[in-house]
C-alpha cells in the first residue's frame, strides 16, 4: 500500500536546509531506496517516493517556516541537478501507475507555483549540472531558473527522441505559456537530446542566467536574497508542527478524525464523508496559532488531500466517489468567516493555500463525482465547494414531517480564495462568468437556501423526494459503473474546465489526453517501443503511420 505522509527525519533524498529568509531544497538521490523494487535511481532521477518527500518539504516550509521567503532547489552531487523521472521506473509500470505518478508530481509543481502566486514563497532552480527531462520541468516550476556554465552542463527535454513519450510534467506548456519560448526553438529544443547550454541557453529564455562555476553559488545566494526581500511573508514569526494524521487503515477504507472515505469494491464506488466542527471553531488569531495543526480548516484539509491520494493510488477499480458532509451549517459558515477575517496573516494564508489546493485535487480526479445532500448534510461555503467539484448534485426533497430537509449555505469564500486551478471560483465556471448570476448568489451569502430554491437558483442539478432517493441514487452509481472508465475519464475532464484555457488545464487536460494515449501505444511502451528499450543498447521500431 502506498502512503503520502513522511518526515524529514525519513527522508532518504532531500535534504531541508534553513538559513533565515532562504531554505534550500538539496536533491541527493539514495539510488537504492526506490519506493517499489526492481530499479535503482540513477543520476539523481526519481520516482513517486522521491516526490513523496518534496510534497512534504515544501508543506514543512510553509506551516513549519514561515520566515522562509525564498527557495533555492538544487543538487547535492557534482555535475548532475536532475536526470528526471526514472526511466526503468516509467518502464517496468503499469499504465496507471505512470500516469498517477505525474498527475502527483504535476500537482506538486502546481503547488510551488501557487505558494509563489498567493503566499510569496519564491523558488529560484540553481541548476548545477545536467537537467533533464523532469529534472529541468522541476526548475520550470521555479520562478528563476539559473544555470551552471561550465561548458557541459545543459538543459534538455529529451522524451520525445529518447523515449517516445512527452515531458510528463507540464515541460511543453510551461515552455511556451511561462517562458514564452518561441514555438521554433521550443520544436528544436524537445527534439534534441542533449539540450541547450550556455548563453543559447538564456537567448533562447530556457534559463534566466547562466553563470560560471566559480560564481554559481554565490550569485543563486545573492539572488535568493533579493527574492526574499521582496516577499510578503513574515520577518518574525513561530511556526506550527505538522503533526502526523490519525489515520486508520482498514479493509473497507479509511478515516480520520473529521473524514471517512469508505470503499465499497463490489459497487466500485467510494463515499468520502467530512464533517463541521464538533465544537465551537476559535476565532482569536492567537488561539488559532496555539491550536495549529488541529485547528478544524487545516486538520480537516490535511486529511481530505491524503483520502483522495489514498483512494487514487491503492483502490484503481474504484470509478465513482459520493461527496458527502454531516454537521452544523452554521459552524462551517462560522469557520469560513474566521478564515475570511484573518486571510492577512501567514497561518491563514497557507490554510486556505492547502484548502485551495486539496479541492482542486478532486477537480483533476479521474473519477465520478457526484455530490449527495442529504439529512444532516452541511454542504455550506467552503464545504459547499465540494458539490461544486462534483460532476451532479443530488439534494433530498423530503418534508418536514417525515425528516429534516438538507439546506445549503453559502459563503464570501464561494467567491474568492479557493479556486480551481484554471483560476476561476467554482461558482464563476458553472456559470461562465455570468455576472447577473454571480451577483444575485452573492446577494444570498450566509441565508439558508431550502431544496427549491437551491434548484431554482442552479445550485444543484436533480432533488428527488424521499420517496425515489435511495433508488435515484443507486441507478446513478449503477449507471455510472457500467460506462466505460476511458470513456468517462475524457468526458470529465472536457467538461470540467469549460470556457478559456490556462497553463494548467492544459496540463491538466490537453497534455494528460496526448500522454495517456502515447503510454498505450506500442511506439512507446510495446516490446519493441522507445520506453521499453532504453538503455538496452536496441533501436526502438516505430509504427510509422502517423495518426
Amino acid at each position: 500500500m502506498i502512503t503520502f505522509d513522511t518526515h524529514p527525519d525519513k527522508y532518504h533524498h532531500w535534504k531541508l536546509e534553513i538559513d533565515g529568509a532562504v531554505a534550500k531544497l538539496v536533491l541527493t538521490v539514495d539510488e537504492d531506496a526506490g519506493l517499489v523494487p526492481g530499479y535503482q535511481l540513477k543520476l539523481n532521477s526519481y520516482d513517486l517516493g522521491v516526490d513523496i518527500e518534496l510534497n512534504d518539504a515544501l508543506q514543512r516550509i510553509r506551516f513549519e517556516h514561515p520566515t522562509v521567503r525564498s527557495v533555492i532547489v538544487t543538487s547535492g552531487m557534482e555535475k548532475m541537478f536532475c536526470a528526471g523521472a526514472n526511466i526503468y521506473m516509467l518502464g517496468t509500470s503499469s499504465h496507471g501507475w505512470k500516469v498517477n505518478f505525474c498527475k502527483f508530481t504535476n500537482e506538486t509543481r502546481n503547488s510551488m507555483e501557487d505558494s509563489s502566486r498567493n503566499s510569496g514563497i519564491k523558488f529560484l532552480a540553481a541548476c548545477n549540472g545536467t537537467t533533464a527531462g523532469g529534472g529541468y520541468e522541476l526548475a520550470l516550476a521555479c520562478d528563476e531558473i539559473f544555470l551552471i556554465d561550465d561548458r557541459s552542463s545543459a538543459v534538455s527535454l529529451p522524451e520525445v527522441p529518447l523515449l517516445g513519450v512527452l515531458p510528463g510534467t507540464g515541460g511543453l506548456t510551461r515552455l511556451t505559456d511561462k517562458r514564452k519560448v518561441r514555438r521554433d526553438l521550443a520544436d528544436v529544443f524537445c527534439t534534441n537530446p542533449d539540450g541547450v547550454r550556455g548563453g543559447r541557453a538564456k537567448e533562447w529564455k530556457l534559463v534566466d542566467e547562466v553563470v560560471p562555476r566559480h560564481a554559481f553559488s554565490e550569485k543563486v545566494t545573492e539572488r535568493a536574497q533579493q527574492m526574499a526581500e521582496a516577499s510578503p511573508r513574515p520577518s518574525e514569526a513561530k511556526g506550527i508542527e505538522l503533526t502526523p494524521l490519525d489515520r486508520r487503515i482498514e479493509d473497507n477504507g479509511y478515516f480520520y478524525s473529521h473524514v471517512d472515505a469508505v470503499v465499497d469494491s463490489a459497487e466500485r464506488v467510494a463515499t468520502i464523508t467530512v464533517r463541521a466542527p464538533s465544537a465551537e471553531i476559535t476565532g482569536d488569531i492567537s488561539a488559532i496559532h496555539k491550536e495549529g495543526a488541529s485547528w478544524w480548516p487545516l486538520l480537516m484539509a490535511r486529511e481530505l488531500d491524503d483520502a483522495i491520494l489514498m483512494l487514487r493510488s491503492n483502490n484503481e477499480e474504484i470509478g465513482t466517489l459520493l461527496l458527502k458532509t454531516e454537521g452544523d451549517i452554521d459552524q462551517v459558515l462560522k469557520a469560513d468567516e474566521i478564515l475570511m477575517a484573518n486571510k492577512d496573516d501567514w497561518l491563514v494564508t497557507e490554510v486556505l493555500g492547502m484548502m485551495r489546493r486539496t479541492f482542486a485535487r478532486l477537480d483533476v480526479s479521474s473519477r465520478s463525482l457526484f455530490a449527495i445532500v442529504d439529512e444532516g448534510s452541511c454542504f455550506a461555503g467552503s464545504l459547499y465547494e465540494l458539490a461544486l467539484a462534483a460532476d451532479r448534485i443530488y439534494m433530498l426533497d423530503i418534508p418536514e414531517e417525515e425528516g429534516t430537509p438538507p439546506h445549503i449555505a453559502l459563503s464570501e469564500m464561494n467567491f474568492g480564495g479557493l479556486e480551481m486551478v484554471n483560476g476561476r471560483t467554482r461558482l464563476a465556471s458553472r456559470f461562465y462568468d455570468d455576472e447577473s448570476e454571480l451577483s444575485e448568489l452573492r446577494s444570498q451569502v450566509g441565508q439558508s437556501i431550502d431544496v427549491f430554491a437551491a434548484e431554482e437558483k442552479g445550485l444543484v442539478t436533480f432533488i428527488p423526494d424521499d420517496i425515489d432517493w435511495e433508488e435515484e441514487i443507486r441507478l446513478l452509481v449503477e449507471e455510472r459503473a457500467s460506462l466505460s472508465p476511458d470513456a468517462l475519464t475524457g468526458m470529465e475532464a472536457n467538461l470540467r474546465f469549460g470556457g478559456s484555457e490556462t497553463a494548467a488545464t492544459k496540463i491538466f487536460g490537453r497534455l494528460s489526453a496526448w500522454q495517456n494515449w502515447i503510454f498505450n501505444r506500442p511506439n512507446a511502451v510495446g516490446e519493441k517501443g522507445a520506453l521499453k528499450l532504453f538503455g538496452s543498447g536496441s533501436k526502438a521500431e516505430f509504427d510509422r503511420r502517423r495518426v
